[in-house]
């Protein structure tokens, strides 16, 4: 054995020692094969968290039904718990992008709070990785290719062979007599890693030997300089990460002002840094939309659609609004008990604070128009009180409106406190929390 690699491997994963759980993601090819016998290895020596393996099958290949079985047989020798998970992949562009999807949509699954799902890449895959990315026109963030560590849903990602070479994987398996799945489609050139790995890296390697070393060490650099960026973004979003004045709307937002006194390079850096575990981010062609909502006119509601939802500015703010609050039913709703509260469909929960008035009642959205009594003011246009309050236009549609028959009853107190009951009774909203969980 090797003994550089088990110790490499050992000191990679110290900070992971108090994990509730390790998972290793085990397709049966040679990468996985050798993380999962050096750990089950290790395991007789050490103390490490409790071991299992988590093989994914996509089922798009007639080949691929017979791998759950071997590694089923591997894991056995091992004494190592095996979970086989099953998942569809949605057809699009890229089968490669979506394969890699359904994949750790079930990594997600798998994987509970603290714990770490580690997987066998090694450092030729991140020379591809950082060789397909560039071809792409990535950024700093794209070229960094894969980090370490990174997080998982309540979880972590993390990949302790990065600076193993294939070769001395290889070297260990026919060391230890190790089998593994050649996965067919990997000598597909059809396939853009495919045609790195063997058209392109081929070819610089025989000009350059140290190719897949150098490509490795650019991504450190870049994993470096995004980090650092990333530090930047953090001071400059210190300014804008202002307390909204609706504290009840369970939704990101920034000041703009602030933003504004930033170069255009930093004010995208920030917002991307921002962003990031909220949406896919977009590429560099569309960042025009961000410049005309930024410089859009005070009295406008402009918005950017993103992958993942919407960034809209309100007056002097801007605002996130994930597409599951976008998902949004405007239709009556019936409260026959107001003493109790009342669900939303896709808009949170209602409720009387204090008296309650006597049912029926019925819960309608905005349709224009719309007059309330306010308390020791009188009858008074809802726009108007809304306008005043200054609430987003895009809470605005979404505002439960109680009714008594054809009576505007009761608006939110949390829309201003002038929507106040006789006898100290108050309607509370809460709105639908918008936690996403995205990396």
């Amino acid at each position: 054995m090797k003994p550089a690699l088990p110790a490499n491997l050992l000191q990679n994963l110290a900070p992971w020692r108090n994990a509730p759980a390790w998972h290793i993601a085990f397709s049966g090819g040679l990468d996985s094969t050798v993380l999962l016998h050096l750990l089950a290895t290790l395991a007789t020596t050490e103390t490490l968290p409790p071991l299992s393996a988590v093989h994914v099958h996509h089922g798009l290949q007639a080949a691929a039904d017979a791998w759950p079985s071997h590694c089923q047989a591997v894991c056995d020798a091992l004494g190592v718990p095996l979970r086989v998970m099953r998942v569809q992949v949605q057809p699009g562009a890229s089968l490669e992008r979506a394969a890699r999807d359904a994949r750790y949509q079930a990594f997600t699954e798998a994987t509970g709070a603290g714990e770490v799902l580690l997987t066998g890449q090694h450092r030729d895959d991140q020379a591809e990785t950082l060789l397909f990315r560039l071809m792409r026109g990535a950024g700093v963030r794209g070229l960094a290719a894969m980090p370490v560590h990174r997080q998982l849903a309540r979880g972590h990602v993390v990949r302790p062979l990065l600076e193993a070479s294939r070769a001395e994987l290889e070297a260990y398996a026919h060391e230890q007599q190790l089998t593994w799945i050649e996965d067919p489609s990997n000598a597909d050139p059809r396939f853009s890693r495919n045609y790195l790995r063997h058209r392109v890296l081929p070819v610089l390697t025989q000009r350059w030997p140290q190719a897949v070393s150098s490509l490795a060490r650019t991504a450190e650099h870049l994993s470096e300089a995004q980090g650092l960026l990333d530090e930047l973004a953090r001071m400059d979003l210190q300014a804008a990460d202002q307390p909204s004045p609706f504290s009840w709307l369970p939704l990101p937002s920034l000041v703009m002002a602030p933003l504004r006194e930033l170069s255009d390079a930093r004010q995208r850096n920030a917002l991307r840094h921002w962003l990031a575990p909220l949406t896919r981010l977009p590429d560099s062609d569309h960042w025009a939309s961000w410049q005309a909502l930024r410089d859009a006119k005070a009295d406008a509601q402009p918005l950017w659609r993103l992958a993942d939802g919407q960034l809209h500015r309100c007056g002097e703010r801007i605002w996130w609004l994930p597409a599951t609050w976008l998902e949004f039913s405007d239709a009556v709703v019936s409260w026959p008990h107001p003493q109790n509260p009342l669900a939303l469909p896709g808009n949170g929960q209602l409720n009387f604070i204090g008296e309650a008035p006597r049912g029926p009642l019925e819960v309608r959205y905005r349709q224009g128009g719309e007059i309330i009594e306010v308390p020791a003011r009188g009858r008074r246009d809802l726009k108007r009180l809304l306008n005043e309050c200054g609430l987003p236009g895009f809470v605005r549609g979404r505002l439960p409106l109680v009714y008594q028959g054809e009576q505007l009853l009761a608006v939110p107190s949390l829309a201003g406190l002038w929507a106040r009951l006789p006898g100290d009774g108050q309607l509370d909203w809460m709105p639908q929390t918008c936690d996403q969980g995205l990396s």
